[in-house]
């Protein structure tokens, strides 16, 4: 699951990218709300957490701008501003919790969780199925027709993105952006290369599916004709 994180307290941030990388998630990091609105903007996050107060830009209005554009990533919003009607006001701005300073890594995990598993929302550590393939996260294993085969990192990330589209054609971009963030300066040569190991995982377990190159735009998954 890749998070997004926009907080200004350097020590604070910090903090939570460790917390959260040592529980497993994927974390980008940011610490003012132009940059937050960039990457959200991305659409290639599981949950974002947002400071309210934020230089630049406060992150009621990076929210307000991510909802007008039709984004509906789980959104938390981090803030020591805990009265009612700030609580009403973030909520009514399309935030999906609100965590309020100070708070345990305990709990912030538990609520991340929580927005992840609503409805439309796809945890990463639940069971992913499309045709005769089933991707179990937690244990990190490929199962198909005729075996099961583990997969890397970024092969894992990668087949998500894939089992999460609904078939739809994935860009270039896109898959870049989602397997490897958008501070990396990776080669795009990087991509065919672990679009390939992935073709080869799929045949080793013995699947119909297979990614689809859809020449001048990106990749799909579909069953093989």
């Amino acid at each position: 699951m890749r998070i997004l994180l926009a907080e200004d307290d350097e020590k604070l941030n910090e903090t939570l990218v460790y917390g959260l990388t040592q529980a497993g998630f994927i974390v980008d990091a940011c610490f003012d709300g132009e940059d937050a609105l960039f990457y959200g903007e991305q659409n290639i996050y599981d949950v974002i957490l947002l400071d309210r107060m934020l230089p630049c830009m406060e992150g009621t209005d990076v929210l307000a701008s991510l909802r007008k554009k039709g984004i509906s990533t789980p959104v938390i919003l981090i803030t020591a501003l805990g009265t009612l009607s700030d609580k009403v006001e973030g909520l009514d701005l399309g935030a999906d919790d609100y965590l309020v300073k100070p708070f345990a890594i305990e709990e912030l995990l538990a609520r991340i969780r929580c927005v992840a598993r609503r409805p439309h929302r796809i945890v990463a550590e639940e069971t992913l199925t499309l045709s005769d393939i089933s991707w179990l996260p937690a244990e990190n294993r490929l199962d198909g027709p005729s075996g099961h085969c583990t997969l890397s990192k970024r092969e894992a990330s990668l087949l998500e993105a894939f089992l999460k589209s609904g078939g739809a054609t994935l860009s270039r971009n896109h898959l870049l952006l989602k397997v490897w963030g958008p501070d990396s300066d990776v080669e795009e040569g990087n991509l065919d290369n672990y679009i390939h190991f992935l073709r080869r995982r799929l045949k080793a377990v013995g699947s119909r599916l297979c990614l689809k190159t859809v020449r001048g735009v990106g990749y799909a998954i579909a069953e093989s004709q």
